[in-house]
């Protein structure tokens, strides 16, 4: 399997934003976001799933931190498009129940080419410290409608909003580590019988 490396940029009037990935790393990762809580969650995506990531952004966090945390997250699916290519010789499919102390939250994962989003998660409070919970989903919107994956999210219970935000993160980030695994039956194969996993 080649590499899986690449870029993407995105800058607007609202943001400026740089992001690197590599899968096949070892989680390593230098996050500068602006959005302390955020660094902390993309900390968590980079290091449970593997895949190296370097990300900055500057963006108008006077407003708030919406175009931030989106935009982020569009030029991470960018980037993470880039670097699978065909998404040729993965395992593509992957789903894990993620337990941290009370909370427990399902991440299932298609590394289809077909962008979806499946959000069956709430947050008791609009506020993690100064961050919108509501991000959290926006979040994840743009980073499946740009990376070309379905992606279903489920909070089973939790009481904590840290954890509940926090689990979502690294679930997604150990399907997407599972998903992104050489096949080693067919290593140079689409897995899809339409031979393409490009929508």
């Amino acid at each position: 399997m080649a590499p899986r490396s690449a870029e993407a940029s995105r800058k607007t009037k609202e943001t400026d934003i740089s992001v690197s990935v590599h899968v096949d790393g070892s989680g390593k990762s230098d996050i500068a976001t602006g959005v302390g809580f955020f660094d902390h969650m993309l900390d968590q995506l980079s290091r449970h799933s593997l895949i190296d990531m370097t990300v900055r952004a500057k963006g108008d966090l006077h407003i708030d931190d919406h175009h931030t945390v989106e935009d982020t997250g569009i030029a991470l699916g960018q980037a993470l498009t880039n670097a699978l290519g065909e998404r040729r010789g993965i395992m593509r499919y992957a789903s894990i129940d993620l337990a941290m102390d009370e909370t427990l939250t399902r991440a299932a994962i298609d590394v289809s080419g077909r962008p979806f989003l499946v959000w069956n998660v709430s947050f008791s409070s609009p506020k993690i410290g100064t961050f919108d919970t509501e991000l959290v989903r926006e979040f994840f919107q743009a980073l499946a409608q740009n990376a070309g994956i379905t992606l279903h999210v489920t909070n089973h219970y939790g009481a904590n909003n840290h954890h509940i935000a926090e689990t979502c993160f690294k679930a997604v980030a150990r399907a997407l580590r599972a998903a992104l695994e050489p096949d080693p039956r067919q290593p140079d194969a689409v897995p899809s019988t339409k031979g393409s996993l490009k929508g």
